[in-house]
């Protein structure tokens, strides 16, 4: 169960290797949760993250999850919600893509879409169908300040991550009043091995920052978290911009 202060003690994360993932886990572990599953690729890095949480004071343990083979979320997730009750689950799996290649060929914009919206949809039904049945938990989707309007400069992302956060929202409603809730986080842009390179956005963050927003949107119980809050404000300007101006910025 969650403590009074809204901190699980247990912790599922999809996508355990994500370096956001990891700071929220680390930031939750130091406010009492005590559990942690890192779902994910078998991987080093994966394998290093469930031991520095280890280091920490959790009870933290890998388990093999593929967020593009959906045949398998059922009874993957099922099994791991027999063992007993999870909290919170931290969806936090995604991939950037390349822009130039995935508006070329079509094939690599289907992988962009298949891991962060169909990936995400399957995972997400489960586990949320999973938390009705407890009666409690939080499902906390990490969405994306590029989900507000898909833009010119990597629009089959945006799109992909416009498709979870709407998802996400509906999720939540249909779980209004179980027990269970959805707390959707949209950070904007994040310096991460997966952003490395890539030219630096107004309002650049990093991922012990967005930890912290989650961590204060868990105790506040927001269905929303803008990580920073004033992207909510920029968020509304460009949802207002018309077509002709928007298409000419370079965000």
């Amino acid at each position: 169960m969650q403590d009074a202060f809204g901190i699980p003690q247990s912790l599922l994360v999809l996508g355990g290797s994500s370096e956001i993932a990891l700071a929220i886990a680390r930031r939750l572990v130091a406010h009492r949760t005590r559990t942690v599953l890192l779902a994910g690729r078998p991987s080093p890095r994966l394998d290093a993250a469930a031991a520095e949480l280890r280091g920490l004071g959790a009870d933290a343990r890998t388990v093999a999850f593929d967020a593009e083979d959906t045949d398998s979320h059922e009874e993957l997730l099922g099994k791991l919600f027999a063992d007993g009750d999870i909290d919170m689950v931290l969806l936090a799996f995604g991939v950037l893509g390349d822009p130039e290649h995935d508006e070329e060929r079509p094939q690599s914009a289907v992988r962009v879409a298949r891991t962060n919206y169909t990936g995400a949809l399957s995972a997400g039904l489960v586990c949320g169908q999973a938390l009705r049945r407890q009666g409690h938990g939080t499902l906390a989707v990490l969405s994306s300040f590029a989900a507000v309007r898909a833009r010119r400069g990597n629009f089959v992302y945006g799109s992909s991550k416009a498709g979870l956060d709407a998802f996400a929202q509906g999720l939540g409603d249909a779980l209004y009043g179980t027990g269970a809730r959805v707390m959707v986080v949209r950070p904007g842009f994040v310096r991460t091995r997966m952003t490395s390179g890539l030219t630096e956005a107004p309002l650049a963050t990093d991922p012990d920052t967005v930890a912290a927003a989650v961590e204060h949107g868990l105790r506040r119980r927001r269905e929303t978290v803008w990580v920073p809050g004033g992207l909510r404000l920029v968020a509304a300007a460009l949802r207002l911009l018309p077509r002709p101006l928007f298409r000419r910025l370079t965000l």
